[in-house]
């Protein structure tokens, strides 16, 4: 059975709120925790965005729950010698519980210095030379470094992860080159979207056993047509095509792009309303592609009814399942 975290949501969500969340997702029986690393929110209606890394210290002192940030881009807004300094912090902080989840990024957050937003291939490959730069840092002693993309001179890291091992560095993927990428050079990978054949490629680009995080958006709520209007409202983006998620440079386009979104098509891919086998198949598919660990979040501000429906329905409910399969 795969092991279930719950998925907080920077753009939805304020930093008192996700640290509230968070100690609701412990008393309900969540294991782990996924954090989204934004500058910007997809959208105005979601309408937050806090610093995740200031989060992550005020989780660490609410929750013993580990955590994986889910995804840091660590080239272009932020320097990877910056985050390394980051993630080993975050390691000490929560006791060796944290993981550096990271991918290419997207132009929404990481465009807003005014640089020319890079293309994929290129973009994968500052981000292997960062992942290279952050390993490096992790091993406490100095280094010089000049890549491809970035430099460093007479860097060190004094504060370093906890019992000296480099913080585990999960790679994000949502195709094929992305996926053979994070099988290469990750510790993991992580993905949204019960989508095997990325899982497979991951195990067989290198990957073998290393654990596959996955993450998946629900609506619970008593009335359906009201929970698939809050998914619709708040998270359209999730449902458009291609590479768009990874070239809009505003929230105000993704919010025209959104409106080619309908409710329909929501209610569809997202588990909303109250029937407990919607949300038993849609964590079913995420355990048959591979996931060794899937996240859910709840979308809206319903964030108790939602702990409530897990701890006495839905968790039992998946247990069941999985010892029937």
């Amino acid at each position: 059975m795969a092991t279930f975290g719950y998925f907080l949501s920077c753009e939805e969500f304020g930093p008192a709120e996700l640290v509230r969340q968070a100690k609701l997702a412990e008393l309900a029986g969540f294991r782990k925790l996924w954090i989204s690393d934004h500058f910007h929110p997809w959208n105005d209606e979601q309408g937050q965005s806090p610093f995740v890394w200031s989060v992550i210290g005020a989780l660490s002192e609410a929750t013993p729950l580990p955590i994986t940030t889910a995804v840091t881009c660590p080239t272009v807004r932020l320097h990877p010698a910056v985050i390394a300094q980051a993630a080993a912090t975050a390691s000490v902080q929560t006791g060796g519980g944290f993981t550096l989840g990271v991918g290419t990024g997207e132009a929404l957050n990481e465009h807003i210095f005014g640089d020319a937003w890079p293309s994929a291939p290129i973009r994968r490959g500052m981000l292997e030379e960062a992942v290279e730069l952050i390993r490096a840092l992790h091993r406490g002693k100095q280094v010089d470094y000049e890549g491809a993309h970035n430099a460093v001179s007479n860097a060190r890291i004094y504060t370093l992860p906890l019992d000296g091992q480099p913080v585990p560095i999960y790679v994000s993927g949502f195709g094929r080159r992305s996926a053979e990428l994070a099988g290469r050079i990750g510790d993991g990978f992580l993905s949204v979207g019960p989508n095997k054949e990325l899982v497979d490629i991951f195990r067989s680009s290198g990957g073998g056993d290393r654990p596959a995080q996955g993450g998946l958006k629900v609506c619970y709520g008593p009335d359906e047509g009201a929970a698939v209007a809050t998914a619709h409202r708040l998270w359209p983006n999730d449902h458009l095509p291609g590479e768009l998620a990874q070239v809009l440079p505003t929230p105000r386009h993704f919010e025209q792009a959104s409106t080619l979104v309908t409710r329909d098509q929501v209610a569809a891919a997202v588990p909303c309303g109250p029937d407990l086998g919607r949300y038993v198949d849609a964590i079913g598919e995420y355990e048959r592609a591979g996931y060794d660990e899937i996240y859910i979040g709840q979308i809206g501000s319903d964030q108790d009814a939602f702990f409530e429906f897990w701890n006495q329905r839905l968790a039992g409910e998946l247990e069941h399942a999985s010892a029937s399969a």
